[in-house]
């Protein structure tokens, strides 16, 4: 919200001086006007061209892990052997994990 800096300021009289139900009418003003919008809500029903992918095949090649290769045993990734950083009850883990 804007601040108008050249409006005179309210003195102490002045504030003493506003009524117990302006107070109140002022605070369901300002209740009033304000949405609560659950972001998630209103971008579930927002549907982008092309984003309809229920039809198509994914054709990734996997292959199987390397001599050189590890898998770590927090993060489940696998690594190449230069990110292994320690052993954990004989259990691989990698740099990212160990930091």
């Amino acid at each position: 919200m804007a601040t108008d800096y050249d409006t005179p300021r309210k003195t102490d009289d002045d504030l003493n001086e506003d009524s117990i139900e302006e107070l109140k009418a002022r605070r369901n003003e300002k209740s009033t006007s304000s949405v609560d919008v659950d972001e998630f809500e209103a971008a579930e029903g927002l549907e982008l061209p092309g984003a309809d992918l229920s039809n198509e095949e994914l054709s990734v090649r996997v292959l199987p892990r390397q001599a050189d290769e590890f898998t770590c045993m927090s993060c489940f990734l696998v690594h190449h052997r230069s990110q292994l950083a320690s052993e954990k009850n004989g259990n691989p883990i990698c740099r990212d994990c160990a930091a």
